[in-house]
C-alpha cells in the first residue's frame, strides 16, 4: 500500500471508528461479534428487508427524523423528557436504542426475545402526568404504537431517498411486516402490516399530535444545541437539515421548521446524498492485508 493509499485508509478506519463508538458505545466491537457470531435461528433472514433497512447509512437520518416526529405526541413526550436522560446522557440512549434495534433485527431468536423483555420492564415503570396533568404510561400500547408507526415511516422514508438500495414496493411492505413482528412483543396492538395501513394508522394519530414545550425544547436540543464538538457541527447540521427535509409538512409547523420543497430538492437532499455515502463508505473500512501494511 503506498504512503498515498494508507494515509485515505487511515482517514477512512478512523472515521469509520469514531461513527462506530458513538452508535455502538464502548463495547460496541463485543456487542457487534455476540450479535452476529452468536449461532441460532433469528426471527429475521438474511433476505429480509428489515436487515436491508436497518443496516444501511440512511439510517443515521431516519433515527433524528423519527425523534423529531415522535416529539409531537404530547403524552409520549412527557415520557421521554421525564423519564429518558436525553439531555443528561444523549449518547447512552442512542447507543442502548441503536443496539436493542441490531438485536431484534440481526440476532438470534432468544438475544431478541431477551432484549424485548427489557424494554417493556422499563416500560412498565415509567408513568407519570403531563404538566396538565394528563396520566401516562409508557407501556399503554397505543402510546407504543404511535412510537412504532413515527420510527418505521421515518426509518422507511430515510431508506428510499437516501438509502444504497431503495427497496420496491413489496419490499417496501416487507419492510413493515417484518417491523410488526417487533411491536406485536413490545405490546403494541395490530401493528401495521403494509405502506398503506401505516400510512392509515399515521393518519389516525394526527388528531392528538401538537407540539408540546417539551417537544421544540427536545427540538432545539437535537437541532440547534447538539451535544457535539465544533469539528463535529457543521456534518451534523447536514444531517439535521436531512432529517428536518424528511419530514411530512404537516410535521414540521408545530416545531416552527421551515418547508421550502425546491431548496430541499436542489440543495438540501445532494448534501443527505453526499453525507450517507460517506459514513458508508466509512463504516465499511476493511482491514489491510498484511502484505499491503
Amino acid at each position: 500500500m503506498n504512503r498515498s493509499a494508507q494515509r485515505i485508509w487511515n482517514v477512512r478506519r478512523q472515521l469509520g471508528s469514531s461513527l462506530f463508538a458513538r452508535v455502538a458505545g464502548p463495547s460496541g466491537a463485543e456487542t457487534r461479534a455476540r450479535i452476529h457470531d452468536t449461532p441460532g435461528p433469528r426471527w429475521f433472514g438474511p433476505d429480509r428487508p428489515i436487515r436491508t433497512v436497518h443496516g444501511d447509512a440512511s439510517m443515521f437520518i431516519g433515527g433524528l427524523s423519527a425523534l423529531l416526529l415522535q416529539s409531537l405526541h404530547p403524552l409520549a413526550m412527557a415520557a421521554v423528557a421525564a423519564h429518558s436522560g436525553y439531555r443528561g446522557d444523549p449518547w447512552g440512549r442512542l447507543q442502548r436504542t441503536s443496539t436493542f434495534l441490531a438485536v431484534t433485527t440481526y440476532g438470534t431468536a432468544g438475544d431478541a426475545r431477551d432484549a424485548v423483555e427489557s424494554v417493556r420492564a422499563v416500560h412498565g415503570r415509567v408513568t407519570g402526568r403531563t404538566a396538565s396533568g394528563e396520566p401516562y404510561r409508557a407501556s399503554d400500547p397505543h402510546l407504543l404504537g404511535w412510537v412504532h408507526v413515527a420510527e418505521v415511516d421515518s426509518f422507511l422514508r430515510a431508506h428510499q431517498r437516501y438509502g444504497k438500495r431503495p427497496l420496491d414496493a413489496a419490499g417496501c411492505d416487507g419492510y413493515v411486516a417484518d417491523t410488526a413482528r417487533v411491536a406485536e412483543a413490545l405490546g403494541v396492538i395490530d401493528p401495521p402490516r403494509d405502506q398503506a395501513g401505516l400510512a392509515e394508522r399515521l393518519a389516525a394519530y394526527r388528531p392528538e399530535l401538537r407540539a408540546s414545550r417539551e417537544a421544540q425544547e427536545a427540538a432545539r436540543f437535537m437541532l440547534v444545541h447538539p451535544p457535539l464538538p465544533w469539528a463535529a457541527r457543521p456534518p451534523y447540521a447536514l444531517l439535521a437539515a436531512n432529517a428536518v427535509a424528511l419530514l411530512p409538512p404537516w410535521a414540521r409547523e408545530p416545531l416552527g421548521l421551515p418547508y421550502a420543497p425546491a431548496v430541499e430538492r436542489r440543495c438540501v437532499r445532494p448534501t443527505g446524498i453526499a453525507l450517507t455515502g460517506t459514513i458508508r463508505w466509512a463504516m465499511a473500512a476493511p482491514r489491510p492485508h498484511s502484505e499491503d501494511a
